[in-house]
């Protein structure tokens, strides 16, 4: 069984590897001031719940296919951050023309191929309390990535240290919970 620590450190690790690009986002569009602070906010939710259930979905399809064979889909993860750890970059990101709910909905989404290659994986190998976990700690790590983002627009030398090493950590991450995939 497992143990509810262990699943709120691995959702709170799943959601900070593979939604860094999405902080930065978050950056750009609250310093743009182009929107309002709430339409972004509800604009990243709607985008990280579509992008929950896809891989909910998803991972409910994979239950045709044999238990040892699903911690090979942690080679997902290991793959996406080794190509980033190659390019010497995480995945870019970039602002929507206009910060409208469902523009910002868009770019999470358009960014979020990582999260469903990390996710489908994790919860096609979890159990549903688990998935349950995973949901609520991205609900609340949504809102403290909005929180985060919006306080580094209002002290832009607190964001110079996250903007310079973050995108280096962030491949790192996504290996290491690819290989924690891979153990299951």
């Amino acid at each position: 069984m497992e143990s509810q620590a262990g699943m709120m450190l691995t959702g709170v690790a799943a959601f900070a590897a593979t939604n860094l690009d999405d902080l930065f986002l978050l950056v750009v569009l609250f310093a743009a001031g182009t929107g309002r602070a709430r339409d972004i906010v509800l604009g990243q939710y709607a985008g990280i719940a579509f992008l929950f259930a896809a891989s909910v979905l998803a991972s409910l399809a994979s239950m045709a296919i044999a238990p040892a064979y699903l911690c090979l889909l942690g080679v997902i993860p290991v793959l996406i951050g080794m190509k980033q750890i190659v390019a010497g970059q995480a995945a870019g990101t970039g602002a929507p023309p206009r910060t409208a709910i469902l523009s910002v909905a868009a770019a999470t989404v358009a960014n979020g191929g990582d999260n469903v290659g990390v996710y489908l994986p994790l919860f096609a190998t979890s159990s549903a309390p688990a998935i349950i976990t995973f949901g609520a700690v991205f609900t609340v790590m949504t809102g403290a990535w909005c929180l985060a983002a919006r306080w580094l627009v209002h002290h832009p030398a607190a964001g110079a240290p996250l903007r310079r090493h973050g995108p280096k950590l962030a491949p790192w991450v996504l290996v290491a919970l690819g290989l924690a995939i891979l153990a299951c």
